[in-house]
């Protein structure tokens, strides 16, 4: 059906193009409508709005030749007479044959009547209560004003808009007696059903009697019938409508209210001067307690009227009126009639506003997508402009119920120009409700404005005196983080939350931390170790609880996620395991994942452990004894302190490193001598037994001097708790580098099976030019290696000239496992037998020396 309407409609556009009219309007479907007119949807080609076309046609129906008269008095009434609740006439293409009608958007009642047939009785009445007053007004204006008879009044003649307003038409013989073209008295009887809806006196005397009445009598009588019409669709006419006319009886009452039956019966009344006139009919629906007045229908549209000139009482209760009745309203009056009302009345601002912007968003759930935009958007966003701050502030209140249906262009064109003045405006609601508006509207900032712009006012937003804006201000960083750009996130985010943790107030350092959390993934692992953690670490010792807890949580999530990457990460990036030591000195082993330690004593210790082990890996169990040979004269012992770093002479290193079991012991009256499969670390290859006798000479030399360095102090004391052993538990020792120069008087290019005949010249070393150890070997562990009977300072420190140009040395490491991999009992035992073995050898030197004396 819709098919042919349109092929229809479409015939008669190129009908009337071929005729050479030019049409300011483009016909659609054809609406169903009984009378002289076809009615048709069109839009008007000006501006693309939807229009109504009524539409007469004498050469296609012949039929309706003889109400071409008719058509063209409705022409003429229709163009004449404006009222706001009259048809409104737009514009017109008439030929002698036909007529082209625009006008604003209608629907005939008929079929609307019908669609509120499964509404609630009081919803129905209420809505057919308001449509008459509609069409009273419109009644009195044409009987009183135009001084006119319409007399037409039925169904037929209503129309609504998409408002659901009930617009008066179907002029077809509207006519003033006094005008002498009038076509009410001479063809009225030729509309449809003429004869049935004309009153008592015109079927008496034919419609010319109208001339010596009152001309509001005629429609005051069809007043009352559609009245009935109304109320009682299903019903046939009241018997009133035939003679002898009785008056209406309260049982033919049907669903007409009670308090309008007693004045619908004195609109049927059969005498035309007694007949109560429409004008009469709306004054007392309007009074105080009127059937019109009580209308809350009525009521909401008079209010809205007016809403301008009323008082702030009137408006508090017009609105209080909408928003009780927001959902009982039928869907077109809401979004058509109610809303453009108050989106007229919320322009004016004032203390209002905040109270008719919900209503506004209210209603407007209503409105079809494609309409939204126009019907409630673009009031919106003019409003962002208004320098009223309750219009402002109810703005942004309620931006959530409206941010995503703005477009990005009316954010970044109208929005943001005027919004980004609430930043630093002087009442800190309006600053707090703005920052808080920013997380909506972020997703259609364009890119400048993102990460130029808006973080500008951020970044001043955090220095704010009021606590709560400095603490949304953080929050609200932490959520546009990911949707930063990349070089933005790196330079803004961590100082802003570093801000956010030195602030005063407790919340706002919290913020900081959830905001840090939050934006975890917009760090590289290395910016996360190096710029989150150190700043927000302090936080950690708090002195609020909150914070501590917030901090610790903080601490945890960014460890782990270092720990699942540093667990993607290679052991080392050196291409070997071994490092080749300067001098010749052999291979030291790198520490590897292995040797990491798991606190800080630990850590400690592994510094240790790295210069004792690394030296005593490279030792053959043969070479685990200390010996330098002299070539022509008795040994000459090295003055060196107790502190000074351990040195050693050139070596041919082993080429990898040895079990990770040994540790030095202070040298004894044991030596061992040369044996052929001695292995290459730190020997002498000419040595003979001269040089070993000379050795055993200066060791008994230093054996009876009266000091003794491992009887003054213990290495550790095993009855303190601080210096327990658990540190070195779990870590291995791992090995230091050492670089060993020339200093000593060694001849490093020396192929170490050589022995220069002529022996250097001595040579000194000032306190200004220390023999270059690298790097420093731990004082207290190493020197216990020294001579006691030397104790001098660094720079006393001297080669005599007796003293051979090759000297072989050897550091005796004894076979014993690290202290890491000893149980504590087992260290406190290991340490008493090394008590017990000093003191020994202490009581026999010293007996030695007695005996001697």
């Amino acid at each position: 059906m819709d098919y042919l309407r349109t092929l229809g409609s479409a015939a008669v556009s190129s009908l009337v193009q071929k005729s050479g009219l030019n049409l300011p309007f483009s016909l659609g479907s054809k609406v169903a409508y009984e009378g002289v007119w076809n009615l048709y949807e069109g839009t008007k080609r000006e501006d693309g709005s939807h229009v109504s076309v009524f539409e007469f046609d004498a050469t296609t129906e012949t039929s309706k030749k003889n109400f071409l008269p008719l058509a063209k008095n409705a022409l003429r009434k229709l163009r004449t007479t404006r009222h706001p609740d009259v048809l409104k006439f737009m514009d017109v293409v008439e030929t002698d044959t036909t007529i082209h009608i625009m006008t604003e958007r209608v629907r005939p009642l008929g079929p609307a009547l019908l669609s509120r047939s499964s509404s609630s009785q009081q919803e129905r009445e209420d809505w057919l209560l308001w449509g008459l007053h509609r069409v009273s007004v419109a009644l009195a204006f044409v009987n009183d004003s135009c001084a006119s008879t319409h007399g037409n009044i039925r169904i037929g003649s209503i129309f609504i808009t998409p408002s659901g307003e009930w617009k008066l038409g179907g002029f077809e013989v509207l006519s003033n007696p006094k005008d002498p073209a009038a076509v009410l008295y001479t063809m009225g009887g030729s509309l449809p059903d003429s004869s049935s809806l004309s009153p008592p006196e015109v079927k008496k005397g034919g419609w010319s009697v109208l001339k010596e009445h009152d001309v509001a009598a005629a429609d005051a009588y069809a007043l009352g019938l559609l009245l009935h019409a109304l109320f009682n669709p299903n019903q046939p006419l009241p018997a009133t409508v035939h003679p002898p006319h009785p008056p209406p009886q309260p049982s033919s009452r049907g669903s007409i209210p009670a308090s309008l039956f007693p004045h619908f019966k004195k609109l049927l009344n059969p005498n035309p001067k007694a007949r109560m006139t429409p004008k009469h009919f709306l004054d007392i629906g309007m009074a105080e307690t009127g059937f019109f007045a009580t209308n809350r229908l009525v009521k909401v549209c008079l209010g809205l009227d007016n809403f301008a000139l009323s008082s702030e009482a009137e408006k508090s209760t017009l609105l209080r009126t909408l928003k009780e009745s927001a959902s009982s309203f039928p869907t077109e009056f809401a979004s058509f009639r109610v809303l453009p009302s108050l989106v007229s009345a919320l322009e004016y601002g004032g203390a209002s506003a905040a109270t008719i912007l919900p209503l506004v968003l209210k209603f407007g759930e209503n409105v079809a997508s494609e309409e939204y935009p126009k019907v409630i958007l673009t009031p919106l966003v003019k409003l962002f402009a208004s320098p009223d701050r309750g219009t402002r502030m109810a703005l942004l209140d309620h931006l959530p119920e409206y941010a995503e249906r703005l477009d990005k262009k009316m954010v970044n064109d109208q929005i943001w120009p005027n919004l980004q003045t609430g930043f630093s405006d002087t009442v800190a609601v309006i600053r707090e409700a703005t920052v808080k508006s920013i997380s909506l509207l972020a997703p259609k900032f364009s890119d400048r404005i993102l990460n130029n712009d808006l973080l500008r006012f951020l970044a001043r937003m955090q220095t704010d005196v009021e606590a709560s804006i400095r603490t949304n201000t953080c929050i609200l960083i932490g959520r546009l983080g990911p949707s930063l750009g990349y070089n933005t996130k790196r330079k803004v985010l961590v100082p802003a939350f570093s801000r956010a943790l030195k602030d005063t107030f407790v919340h706002a350092r919290v913020a900081g931390l959830m905001a840090l959390m939050a934006t975890i993934d917009c760090y590289e692992p290395d910016d996360l170790a190096s710029k989150v953690i150190p700043s927000m670490s302090f936080t950690m010792l708090d002195k609020e609880k909150l914070v501590r807890d917030q901090a610790f949580k903080a601490m945890e999530l960014f460890v782990k996620k270092l720990e699942t990457h540093a667990s993607t990460l290679p052991e080392t990036v050196a291409p070997q395991e071994t490092l080749e030591m300067p001098g010749g000195l052999g291979s030291v082993a790198i520490p590897t994942q292995a040797t990491i330690v798991n606190s800080a004593a630990g850590a400690a210790g592994a510094l240790a452990g790295w210069a004792i082990t690394s030296l005593g890996k490279k030792l053959a169990a043969s070479d685990l004894q200390s010996t330098i040979a002299e070539a022509n004269g008795p040994a000459t012992a090295i003055d060196r302190s107790s502190s000074a770093p351990f040195t050693a002479g050139p070596s041919a290193g082993s080429n990898g490193p040895q079990p990770n079991g040994q540790t030095l012991t202070p040298p004894g009256p044991e030596r061992s001598s040369s044996a052929p499969n001695q292995s290459k670390g730190l020997k002498l290859g000419s040595a003979k037994a001269h040089a070993d006798d000379s050795f055993i000479a200066e060791l008994e030399k230093d054996s009876s001097h009266d000091s003794n360095p491992w009887a003054a102090e213990d290495l550790m004391d095993v009855n303190a708790d601080q210096d327990d052993w658990s540190a070195f538990e779990s870590a291995p020792a791992p090995v230091i580098n050492l670089e060993i120069t020339n200093d000593l008087g060694f001849d490093v290019q020396d192929p170490w099976e050589h022995q220069d005949p002529v022996p250097p010249k001595p040579r000194s070393f000032s306190s200004s030019t220390p023999p270059s150890v690298k790097p420093l070997s731990v004082a207290r562990t190493v020197s216990s290696l020294s001579d006691p009977a030397g104790r001098d300072e660094w720079g006393a420190f001297a080669i005599k000239p007796n003293v051979v140009a090759e000297a072989k040395t050897t550091i005796s490491v004894p076979n014993t496992p690290l202290a890491a991999t000893m149980s504590k009992e087992d260290r406190a035992a290991e340490m008493a037998r090394r008590k017990e073995e000093r003191r020994q050898r202490i009581a026999m030197l010293k007996e030695k020396k007695q005996s001697k004396t």
